[in-house]
């Protein structure tokens, strides 16, 4: 799929994903951050950067911030949140940033073993001596939450072979040679806290809806059966009085550019 397609799938409903799923990845946002050592001074580019409010919490941070994002509809939150920035609309593997332009470059679950040309563009707009992070899933069966992503298997074998590819950066060796190919030394896979948490069965339904894997899941099985699938997948996690709440195993890289 080329990256103009994605606001098919990812921008149809931008602000339903930047209002209701987006927060709950505040905990890995800030946790990258702080093994970065976002500060005042930094340039950061996030790539893949959505909604932008990876970004937003880098600025907060004091970090100078950019972006760049395949949905244009997510592009404009981003920009809405991150008033004066550079946050463009375009393809991660040709970005458009001049060389050597970014101390820090953070990609969440955005940068994939299937995307090598979007490492390499990394590489070129990095500083000698800069960081980049990528963070990617780690096994869903490993995790009781990993439960709560289950109705994106009413998608095609194709597309969920092609998720399963996606996410192969989580086996051993697999993301240090990714980063290498790029020219990167890389470091150890970290495990990156991440939680989904809603506040209904409801208002967890429509977050998950608003992805691009829900997208795929939804044009083949129908919209009321992606509806009934998570009513199905959230009955394990309802509590009275509770928000629903589930630990998703999340893993994490850092590379970094030789000097």
């Amino acid at each position: 799929m080329s990256w103009e397609m994605v606001d098919e799938g990812w921008g149809r409903k931008a602000v339903d994903w930047a209002t209701l799923a987006e927060p709950h990845a505040v905990r890995e946002y800030v946790f990258v951050h702080r093994l970065l050592d976002v500060r005042p001074g930094v340039d950061l580019l996030d790539v893949a950067c959505g909604a932008g409010l990876s970004l937003e919490l880098a600025g907060v941070a004091g970090a100078r911030v950019s972006g760049i994002d395949a949905s244009p509809r997510l592009v404009e939150v981003a920009r809405l949140r991150n008033p004066g920035c550079d946050i463009r609309v375009g393809d991660m593997a040709d970005s458009g940033f001049d060389d050597s332009s970014f101390d820090l470059v953070t990609s969440f679950r955005g940068i994939w073993g299937t995307t090598p040309a979007a490492i390499t563009e990394v590489a070129r707009v990095l500083r000698p001596g800069g960081k980049v992070a990528l963070t990617f899933w780690g096994d869903m069966a490993a995790t009781p939450g990993g439960r709560l992503l289950a109705p994106f298997r009413l998608a095609t074998q194709a597309q969920i072979g092609h998720q399963s590819a996606m996410v192969g950066l989580k086996q051993p060796g697999v993301a240090a040679a990714f980063l290498a190919s790029a020219g990167l030394e890389p470091g150890e896979l970290i495990d990156v806290p991440f939680v989904m948490e809603y506040a209904d069965a409801e208002h967890y339904a429509r977050g998950l809806a608003a992805s691009g894997p829900a997208y795929e899941a939804i044009q083949t099985a129908g919209a009321e059966a992606f509806h009934a699938a998570c009513m199905d997948a959230v009955q394990p996690f309802l509590q009275d009085g509770l928000p629903i709440r589930a630990a998703i195993r999340l893993f994490g890289i850092v590379g970094t550019k030789p000097a």
